[in-house]
């Protein structure tokens, strides 16, 4: 029996998604549940199981092509029918030996599906014009459409979706491309052979400083998903995860007006404890206590005392949240993602640990849900773990506020008129200053301060 495997919808806002790799090749035995491809959207990089067990027979999209959700992607040929196989290779098997035998019974024959096949390509071009008549409705497409509709000079109105509920997709942009589009250049010269072997006219400082240049374009469209080397530098595309980074962070500097305040924190007291209770903590909890829970409830207690920027903003309304979700920038090989530990105001300092443990272990597995990076009402990042002694985050939409965190390392500091060496952190608060003022911002980073300079709370 034949089971189709389709692209999954990994989430209600997510209408596409992109296959970044096949864990299984044709042929392959897969077991149920088994992880059989992995993909990208723009909420999560996630790996998906197979629905069923048997053979892997066909992969219909392969990788690094972007579909609507309900695709099929692949088939399985399912153990344990002797009868059901049958129609399978048949249904097939069908479009195979109608070209084979074609040539060797009538000359003729290949002729006819040769020019049958542009045919569909070029259907959908002389037909969007038609569909977009009545152009009074907003255009569904994503930002990666956008952009390569802008770098091709396509008006996306005259094109017609065919992804869920009209979306243009990426298919759909492509085909217009290819079908002539706007711009001949970037189509005569991407399937030219020799753009991978032979250096470009341009010498290679100017190559990279042409960025969404025709140039570039050409070489994305010829070798999409490969390295290209040149004389003395190399050109390597995005992956799906760095361009939905690229497209979040851009939106993100467009959209809010970033400000930013830097406080500084003595941490010794908290760092005194942690020394102390942590060997403890990892015994009894079988799990390491790091700083992180400490800023964690810490931000839950700015974030009690200022609900401004417990908040997000939809148009001219501002959305004061009650649940305290706090999402963890979690560094990644391929990326970042920002898993969000929720309600974090009812959790203790082991809740709030095991979660993020569990978050971040299956970030880098890539076993994370949708829903687990969506609904963060605040955010924290912390580059300090890196060595950085702070740093101006980017907010992470549609949050108001992102709090950085630098490198705690002892330094020499005055108290009582004295000396002393202490345990110091600076912290950098990013806030939209739409909705945040300058006076709400020091006060929440001042009650960060206040929290951990004074730490009361036991762990364990």
């Amino acid at each position: 029996m034949a089971v189709d495997i389709v692209m999954p919808q990994m989430g209600e806002s997510i209408f596409e998604g992109t296959i970044t790799k096949w864990l299984k090749k044709p042929g392959d035995k897969v077991e149920r549940d088994e992880p059989l491809f992995e993909i990208s959207t723009d909420k999560v990089d996630a790996e998906i199981p197979s629905p069923s067990a048997g053979v892997l027979k066909e992969i219909k999209v392969g990788e690094g092509q972007t579909v609507p959700i309900q695709t099929i992607v692949g088939v399985i040929d399912a153990a344990g029918s002797a009868a059901a196989p049958a129609p399978a290779p048949a249904k097939a098997a069908a479009p195979v030996p109608a070209p084979a035998k074609s040539p060797a019974a009538v000359a003729p024959a290949p002729a006819a599906p040769k020019p049958a096949a542009p045919a569909p390509v070029a259907a959908p071009m002389a037909a969007a014009p038609a569909s977009s008549g009545s152009s009074g409705e907003r255009i569904h497409s994503s930002p990666l459409v956008r952009r390569m509709a802008k770098e091709h000079g396509i008006d996306l109105s005259t094109l017609e979706g065919t992804g869920a509920g009209g979306r243009i997709s990426k298919q759909d942009i492509e085909a217009a491309i290819a079908g002539g589009g706007v711009q001949p250049t970037p189509a005569s010269s991407a399937p030219a052979a020799p753009v991978r072997t032979t250096p470009p006219p341009p010498p290679p400082a100017a190559a990279p400083g042409a960025s969404g240049g025709q140039a570039h374009v050409a070489l994305e469209a010829a070798v999409p998903r490969e390295k290209m080397y040149f004389g003395n530098y190399e050109v390597q595309p995005m992956s799906a995860m760095r361009q939905r980074i690229a497209e979040h962070m851009v939106a993100s500097k467009r959209v809010s007006a970033h400000v930013y305040s830097v406080d500084e924190i003595d941490m010794t007291k908290v760092a005194a404890l942690r020394a102390k209770s942590k060997d403890e903590f990892e015994k009894r909890y079988e799990t390491k206590l790091t700083f992180m829970p400490f800023f964690v409830k810490a931000a839950v207690a700015g974030l009690r005392a200022f609900p401004t920027l417990n908040a997000s903003l939809d148009g001219t309304n501002i959305i004061l949240h009650k649940e305290i979700n706090i999402g963890i920038a979690v560094a990644l090989d391929w990326g970042l993602l920002v898993p969000v530990v929720k309600n974090a105001d009812e959790k203790n300092i082991l809740g709030i640990q095991r979660t993020m443990n569990d978050l971040a272990e299956r970030a880098r597995s890539k076993k994370l849900k949708p829903e687990e990076v969506q609904e963060g009402t605040f955010s924290i990042t912390n580059p300090g773990v890196f060595g950085g002694l702070f740093g101006l985050p980017v907010i992470s939409q549609p949050n108001v506020g992102i709090l950085g965190l630098g490198a705690i390392e002892k330094r020499p500091v005055v108290i009582n008129d004295s000396i002393a060496i202490r345990s110091m952190c600076y912290v950098t608060l990013s806030y939209d200053h739409r909705v945040v003022d300058g006076a709400i911002a020091h006060q929440f980073l001042h009650k960060v301060k206040e929290t951990l300079e004074n730490w009361s709370e036991p762990v364990l």
